[in-house]
């Protein structure tokens, strides 16, 4: 069934699917939820075509939230998220991947093991996508009446 209202946070549905952040005291609902609050601006709580269930829709915000979680962690431990691309020892040296110019939400959600699942998630059931800054006839794949605003959008 396709979502008809916008999603929420559920503290205990993340905690079920993300167990490694189901600890109330290092994550609290609190801080989950303003993860979840930037998570959307990502992922939208609220579905443009019929094609994703509430339940991917959940599952693939939870995996955003994760993610950004996961990215925090390693900057509050003094790690710079990248993949690493040469270390030495003596005299120590580490070389991180750049950023490519193409690609670079793939490249960014594969800093962690939760924006690779997504990422996966996302290629198996997202389609389109829409065209941003033309008109909304151009957008994505469109289906029935090309006079109406009928689109299949992305997750």
């Amino acid at each position: 069934m396709a979502c008809t209202t916008p999603l929420t946070f559920d503290y205990a549905t993340f905690t079920g699917q993300v167990p490694a952040y189901s600890n109330a005291a290092d994550y609290p609902e609190a801080t989950l939820q303003a993860y979840w609050d930037t998570a959307i601006f990502y992922i939208s709580d609220v579905a443009n075509s019929g094609s994703v269930t509430c339940e991917k829709r959940q599952y693939a915000i939870n995996l955003m939230v994760a993610h950004l979680v996961f990215i925090a962690g390693l900057i509050a431990a003094g790690q710079v998220p990248g993949l690493v691309q040469n270390a030495s020892i003596d005299k120590v040296s580490v070389t991180l991947t750049p950023p490519p110019l193409r690609n670079q939400w793939q490249w960014w959600l594969s800093l962690s093991p939760y924006g690779q699942q997504l990422y996966a998630l996302l290629q198996v059931n997202s389609v389109g996508g829409y065209y941003i800054g033309g008109s909304p006839v151009l957008a994505g794949f469109r289906f029935g009446d090309f006079n109406r605003y009928e689109y299949f959008g992305t997750m």
